[in-house]
């Protein structure tokens, strides 16, 4: 009786509607074309959209873009059906505020079968972030992995800059996540639908850098056989992203200076001046003002890029997240290659004893090489690359107060075939301290 009651309540339009209202969670329907079917009142409340300015329009027109930016499954045409699909996205409101956006995305299917459109359903979470953020409850942002506070003070800092357009401008060692970082900025900011177009200033010498970042047309220079777009057009409504801006030679600082003052450019070889509005993020692993102080910067330029700065700490400044950032890189390997791997305690102190000069980039490859190497499901210490075992030996295993764990010293006896000296040394511990926790664990012999 109850579900023949449901049925009929569900089968009245005015009913459904009335239910999808009640919802927190926004809701919007559109068929085939891309033609809205349906719009909820916490709809109209996430995107500032009267549902009567949305209603049967084209999802695409109604709001001036795509709904879903890049995630869109329309951009090309009718896509392959599909059954869900989840993701987030940075939204555009009606007041142009960029809001973060968590998208679950059914199919919906005709009396046939047929598939006949979508039920998106979404939640605004950029105040929840917000306030993980200030309650420091966070442990990855944006792609972004850490949860140190000096991390958290980035990840505010990422946020409060989706709102504007200003110049960026990040400082941290080699390896530390900075395009991670740049590309966090572009995807929270209301650019996120648009390019993100990195390029690395240091890795092109000075003749084709200036071509890669401005353009040329058909015979600007000898192997010129075609026009070509540079970064900067590419990047056109988005982000262009100068990683070692320090490396910049002084002429095309100049230039740069011109783009960033006026957002015009020729290409090389044209008189045609081209107009783009992008939004510029930088980087180095050196202190700029002191380049500046060294006359191989342009001050003038220096203060153009360097609006807003972040300061990226290096790993050893932020050990805690070692761990979190090993478990990550293990997870991401396990996805790959389906093999399920952890990682022991004597390893993991290994690892944070070890100080990155490498930093995030170095650990990864650690783990990868680990991973390698391991013929178990645990990492050990021997897996770990012999330069970190020979340079955190002296800080931890020196250190009286190291603990061994009974799964660490039975993997290093089963890996030893029981010889104790051999299981010592995997360990990265004097044979005196493994007898000693051997003879207080009886059952390990």
């Amino acid at each position: 009786m109850k579900d023949i009651f449901l049925q009929k309540l569900l089968s009245d339009k005015e009913n459904l509607e009335r239910i999808l209202d009640s919802l927190t969670e926004g809701i919007i329907a559109h068929d085939t074309n891309r033609r809205i079917l349906f719009f909820n009142r916490a709809a109209e409340s996430i995107t500032g959209y009267n549902r009567n300015q949305v209603m049967g329009k084209d999802c695409h027109e109604a709001f001036g873009r795509p709904f879903c930016g890049a995630n869109c499954s329309f951009l090309g045409g009718v896509p392959d059906p599909f059954s869900h699909k989840s993701y987030s996205l940075t939204f555009l409101n009606k007041n142009k505020e960029p809001r973060r956006i968590e998208m679950k995305v059914t199919a919906m299917n005709d009396r046939e079968g047929e598939f006949a459109g979508v039920l998106a359903a979404f939640r605004d979470v950029t105040d929840i972030i917000g306030l993980k953020l200030k309650a420091g409850e966070i442990d990855c942002f944006s792609g972004i992995v850490g949860r140190d506070p000096k991390m958290l003070n980035v990840y505010k800092q990422i946020q409060d800059l989706a709102a504007t357009d200003f110049p960026v401008h990040i400082y941290g060692e080699t390896g530390t996540g900075k395009e991670l970082v740049a590309a966090a900025i572009h995807n929270e900011s209301r650019r996120a639908e648009r390019p993100f177009v990195p390029i690395n200033c240091g890795a092109l010498p000075e003749g084709i850098l200036e071509s890669e970042l401005f353009g040329h047309v058909k015979g600007a220079f000898t192997g010129a056989i075609r026009d070509k777009k540079g970064r900067f057009e590419l990047a056109d409504g988005g982000t262009i992203f100068l990683d070692e801006v320090s490396e910049l030679p002084k002429i095309v600082q100049v230039k740069l200076l011109r783009v960033l003052q006026e957002s015009r450019f020729e290409r090389l070889g044209d008189e045609k001046t081209i107009s783009v509005d992008v939004r510029l993020i930088s980087a180095t692993n050196r202190d700029l003002r002191h380049e500046v102080e060294l006359n191989r910067f342009r001050e003038d330029l220096f203060y153009r890029i360097c609006v807003v700065p972040i300061n990226l700490p290096p790993l050893r400044d932020r050990r805690d997240d070692i761990a979190l950032l090993a478990e990550h890189f293990l997870k991401k390997a396990e996805k790959k290659d389906e093999r399920h791997i952890g990682i022991s305690r004597a390893a993991m102190e290994f690892l944070g004893a070890y100080d990155w000069p490498g930093n995030v980039r170095e650990l990864q490859s650690a783990i990868h090489y680990a991973i390698v190497r391991s013929r178990g499901n645990v990492i050990l210490p021997s897996d770990l690359p012999p330069h970190i075992l020979e340079e955190s030996t002296l800080k931890k295993v020196a250190d009286p107060r190291r603990k061994l764990d009974t799964e660490s010293v039975r993997l290093a006896l089963e890996k030893s075939g029981g010889n104790r000296a051999k299981a010592a040394r995997i360990l990265g511990v004097g044979r005196a301290t493994l007898y000693r926790f051997l003879g207080d664990h009886s059952g390990l012999k």
